[in-house]
């Protein structure tokens, strides 16, 4: 999970940043009773270098922030590293997050993968939960098409996500998953957007997974392919008060272009069968897929996305992005129409906040207003 960018945090974390790129401690010499500026560049600046001496390296970043649909907050973001003294396998990865704002936002959580001696199995998880006032404008495509049906609305969800695979071949690995989460939704301005769905619900999905994994770097990726193919059901007989299942692919390859440049490209499709909650409905929008549209305005059954990215590395620690996709949501594969495909496009700034790990801010663009994302970590 990450957190939606704001415009003075996007302005604190470049000023440390570049500040940090430029610092140097004097050669030879230890430097005493160090002021607090100098202290936060001294962090910045070592916070990318190799620690050998530490079995679990975190560093953290966070600022003030701004958006109108959130307000001015505080955030706070961490990425931690670890690979058990084993460099033969990809390190292991955990980042943690927190954002509290004055439109009464409120996200905390954790997500990570656990990599397991000689990669032999893997653990995947996201646990979080929020308390939001946000929008809705309704079901379909044609609903959030129409900017007269945006309301307001207030919700409550706790999720927790994990799968467990094994390797059952070079670079292939399968297992079961499970997920619950809990929703309640509240103070509806426009009631009937929600169709009669019920406004509380409580969900438990098992299921399983399969993934290809390539990558020579699981959180920033230059050479490589990813496919994951994961298969979800949510039956009566878990406690379920609806009963609908999921099926959800995501294809990607990375390929070096030139000195410094990766071509990352990414397919993502998500179908969901059967009675659906309101509140799991596949939408696109938020951090990692159409950045720039508002997070859950388009929501259906089913969600296809694509995505071509440009990432090029510049100087030092300091690189950009620009990216070109399109997206759309629909009820079934047999109602997907051309005219509802959205287009998306942008352009990101990255600081290597820690070796292969980039804070990124994000500019994306669409059918409506342009939007930021900040977080931790590539989209894709």
């Amino acid at each position: 999970m990450t957190i939606r960018t704001r415009a003075l945090l996007l302005f604190t974390t470049i000023s440390f940043g570049i500040m940090a790129t430029h610092a140097r401690a004097p050669e030879d010499s230890v430097v005493h009773n160090k002021n607090l500026i100098t202290k936060i560049l001294d962090y910045f600046s070592n916070a990318n270098k190799p620690k050998s001496d530490k079995a679990f390296d975190i560093s953290f970043i966070g600022g003030p922030h701004y958006s109108a649909d959130a307000g001015f907050g505080l955030g706070l973001m961490g990425m931690g590293i670890y690979n058990g003294n084993d460099s033969l396998i990809p390190p292991s990865s955990v980042s943690i997050y927190t954002d509290v704002t004055t439109n009464l936002w409120l996200k905390v959580g954790v997500e990570g993968t656990h990599i397991f001696r000689g990669d032999a199995s893997r653990l995947n998880y996201d646990v979080n939960f929020q308390s939001i006032h946000t929008q809705f404008w309704g079901i379909g495509y044609d609903d959030a098409s129409n900017n007269a049906n945006e309301s307001d609305y207030k919700y409550l969800k706790s999720e927790i996500l994990a799968d467990w695979t094994v390797r059952v071949g070079k670079n292939v690995y399968m297992g079961p998953l499970a997920q619950f989460d809990y929703i309640h939704g509240r103070d509806f301005d426009k009631p009937w957007l929600w169709r009669d769905e019920p406004t509380r619900t409580f969900n438990l999905g098992v299921g399983f997974c399969m993934r290809l994994d390539t990558r020579d770097f699981l959180t920033n990726a230059f050479r490589g392919i990813y496919l994951d193919v994961t298969q979800r059901f949510n039956p009566r007989f878990l406690g379920n008060k609806q009963a609908f299942s999921m099926t959800e692919v995501t294809a990607a390859s990375y390929n070096p272009a030139w000195k410094g440049a990766t071509i990352a490209t990414r397919i993502h499709g998500r179908a969901m069968y059967g009675n659906v909650p309101w509140g799991l409905l596949s939408t696109i929008g938020g951090a990692n897929t159409m950045r720039g549209y508002f997070e859950g305005r388009y929501r259906d059954k089913c969600e296809l996305d694509a995505t071509v990215e440009l990432r090029q590395h510049v100087w030092r620690r300091n690189g950009f992005v620009v990216w070109l996709g399109a997206g759309t949501v629909f009820p079934a594969f047999d109602k997907l129409r051309w005219r509802c495909v959205l287009p998306n496009y942008g352009i990101g700034y990255r600081w290597e906040f820690k070796q292969r790990v980039n804070v990124r801010l994000d500019l994306g663009f669409g059918k409506h207003s342009p939007g930021f994302v900040f977080s931790i970590n590539e989209a894709f």
